[in-house]
Order: C-alpha cells, then structure tokens, then sequence
C-alpha cells in the first residue's frame, strides 16, 4: 500500500493533480486501515474503520497546529508522509474513502 500510494503520488504519472493528491489520501488512509486491522485482528471491522478514520482525521486536523517541534518533524521525509504539513479540508473526505474501501472490501471477502 505504501508503494502504491508513493507511486500514485509520483511526479512521472499523468493524472490531474486534484486526482493525484485525493487518490493519493485514499490510499494512504487504506493503510491505515490496513494497519489498524493488523494491530487488532480480533476487532470487528467497524471498529477498524471508527480507528483508522478517526487516526486519519486527527492527523489531519492536526496540521492546523503548528510549533517548532512539530513543523521540524514535519520538514523530514518520514514526517511529512506521516503527518503532512498543510490541512486541506478535502482531504477528510478522501480519507473516508479509502477507510470505506477498506471496510467494503473486507465485508464482501468475509461474506
């Protein structure tokens, strides 16, 4: 997932930019759910989707603080994949997204 999302976001494909950074988002809250659900095998999956959903937003919403510390985190490689830098609110919607894709193709393999 992480390739994925890193490839979708790279520079040599051709998509629109809004296309790119919201599928980019999508995918990256899908592994977050992904992860979640790893962490927590024995969680329903709507309880999945309540975490990473919650994660995704919170680390969205957390973009609107800004300090020091966390903006010279948030300047390094690792930090920005992890937290961003700039909060976008059409990025909340991509996030439920990809939880929502996650969460739908879970319930059709268990079904």
């Amino acid at each position: 997932m992480i390739a994925a999302g890193l490839l979708w976001r790279a520079d040599f494909m051709p998509l629109p930019p809004s296309f790119s950074n919201h599928g980019g988002d999508s995918l990256w809250a899908l592994m977050v759910f992904l992860g979640f659900g790893f962490l927590f095998p024995r969680a329903s999956t709507p309880v999945i989707a309540l975490l990473a959903l919650a994660f995704s937003w919170g680390v969205e919403f957390s973009q609107l603080y800004h300090s020091p510390w966390i903006d010279a985190v948030r300047a390094t490689v690792p930090g920005k994949l992890v937290l961003g830098n700039t909060f976008h609110w059409p990025d909340l919607p991509a996030y439920a997204l990809g939880v929502g894709m996650g969460a739908w193709v879970e319930w059709r393999l268990r079904g």
